[in-house]
């Protein structure tokens, strides 16, 4: 089982990934929900940013350091920043917060300075809101966004032909890297007999909302 499913099925467990209908920001009647804020406690989350340091020493992207954007990003980079310096990878890392501090160290950025090549960590993305914001201050910072790396893509279009992970490879011209993608999770549900009655309804929504590549 390669990482991409193991995450599958941790995500599963937890209850982070579920199975009915749900109703989507978009208004579409979605059969499965995906929801990282589940990933609550200590073991799962611990495995979750081993994914993410998996995902990202796979990809062989180039960067020099990372960025977790407020707030979902925050516990993400500390997190994937430790399980990466557990591989031998030490790297500095710094996240924003929402609102300006005008005491202490003042500003919105915690950690280390944004310089060089920056990996952008996020759950998913839906809108491409959090994207923006994050490039917008890496590249006002002077430094260079280097991809963003999400736990799953939905491969699902947007308002156009173009999915939202598509959006944003063509808008920054950064890659971006998934733990797991839609295929992943049909390929998961093809192989598991417990949650194979799913597959179905998955594939349907992938056939009626689904790009036609997820590259």
């Amino acid at each position: 089982m390669d990482f991409s499913r193991e995450f599958i099925a941790l995500a599963c467990d937890k209850g982070v990934l579920r199975f009915g209908s749900f109703i989507t920001k978009a208004g579409r009647n979605s059969p499965y929900f995906f929801n990282a804020g589940l990933f609550d406690d200590g073991l799962s989350f611990r495995a979750l940013c081993g994914y993410y340091a998996h995902a990202i020493r796979s990809s062989g992207v180039e960067f020099d350091m990372l960025f977790g954007p407020a707030y979902k990003g925050i516990p993400l980079v500390a997190g994937t920043a430790i399980r990466l310096a557990e591989e031998g990878v030490g790297l500095p890392f710094a996240f924003n917060r929402k609102e300006a501090k005008d005491h202490g160290e003042g500003g919105t950025l915690i950690g280390a300075p944004l310089a060089g090549k920056v990996l952008i960590l996020d759950d998913v993305i839906s809108a491409g809101t959090s994207v923006r914001e994050s490039v917008e201050i890496i590249r006002s910072a002077g430094a260079t966004p280097a991809g963003v790396v999400i736990a799953l893509d939905r491969m699902e279009r947007g308002k156009g032909a173009l999915s939202a992970v598509q959006e944003v490879r063509e808008s920054f011209g950064i890659p971006v890297i998934a733990v797991a993608t839609l295929d992943d999770l049909v390929g998961y549900l093809a192989d598991s007999t417990e949650l194979a009655a799913n597959l179905d309804a998955v594939k349907a929504y992938r056939d009626t909302y689904g790009i036609t590549s997820g590259r």
